[in-house]
């Protein structure tokens, strides 16, 4: 089983999409430089960045996660089983198959799919104390615990509400969908699951102006040619170049002798 590595070829897509980020910002806030070469025309400007990433429920554009995955610092190795077809999304009802909560249904209301990660809501909780001293007595705080996809939660059928495993199959009008593979009953998406931080669906989010219209995105702007764009202006201007260049020549010195090369 393949180990997390690398920078944004290991960042879900479900990830990039929950969060409306562009990937290069994504891939500029998980940069980290682990040696920068010493000043001097005689070094390779060659930076040794961080390949190899640890994750976990923070995010990998925030500060925890940075923190996390310092440089130098040591981490427990973590070996994921590949999941070829993800059929997991928030806003889904599931059963925790492992755990104090064995049995009882909730819904997917956080995922992290690096990690094969669920979490079902007010399910699998631990409690913690926090800010206690001796002038205060803390604060007792529930956390949600992730839990794993392959074995510790499975989706419900809706004909009967019972676990089962799922899989991706395609209608009679080619429409990809989710089917129970135990009875072949057709699992919905659920709406959280078009959730962002910036609109609950893609419907409702209303233009701004700083944004790029729906319909220049369908319109084609740019017809590709062989052409630089200097040739481009200069037709556009109605300008004609007659002009044969110079020659140019290159001289390198070799075995005492120069060796002239035409271009």
């Amino acid at each position: 089983m393949p180990r997390v590595t690398s920078l944004v070829r290991c960042v879900a897509d479900m990830t990039k999409k929950s969060s409306n980020l562009p990937e290069s910002y994504i891939k500029r806030a998980m940069q980290q430089v682990e040696w920068n070469p010493p000043k001097g025309v005689q070094y390779r400007p060659i930076s040794l960045r961080k390949k190899k990433f640890t994750f976990s429920v923070d995010r990998p554009w925030t500060q925890e996660f940075r923190q996390q995955n310092m440089p130098g610092r040591q981490r427990k190795k973590i070996f994921i089983e590949p999941i070829a077809e993800w059929t997991f999304f928030k806003g889904d009802r599931v059963e925790i198959l492992a755990g104090p909560d064995k049995g009882k249904h909730g819904l997917v209301n956080y995922i992290v799919q690096e990690r094969n990660w669920v979490m079902v809501e007010g399910l699998n909780c631990t409690y913690e104390m926090m800010g206690k001293s001796k002038n205060y007595p803390g604060m007792m705080m529930k956390k949600e615990n992730p839990l794993l996809v392959t074995n510790q939660v499975a989706l419900l059928d809706p004909s009967d509400n019972k676990p089962t495993q799922a899989e991706w199959r395609y209608t009679e009008s080619g429409e990809r969908v989710r089917v129970s593979a135990r009875t072949g009953r057709i699992i919905p998406m659920p709406k959280q699951a078009e959730e962002t931080p910036d609109y609950k669906t893609k419907s409702t989010y209303p233009e701004q102006d700083k944004d790029t219209k729906e319909k220049e995105l369908t319109q084609i702007t740019f017809e590709p040619s062989h052409r630089t764009f200097e040739m481009d202006i200069m037709e556009k201007m109605g300008i004609k170049e007659d002009r044969v260049p110079r020659k140019t020549f290159w001289y390198s010195v070799r075995h005492r002798s120069f060796d002239f090369k035409e271009f």
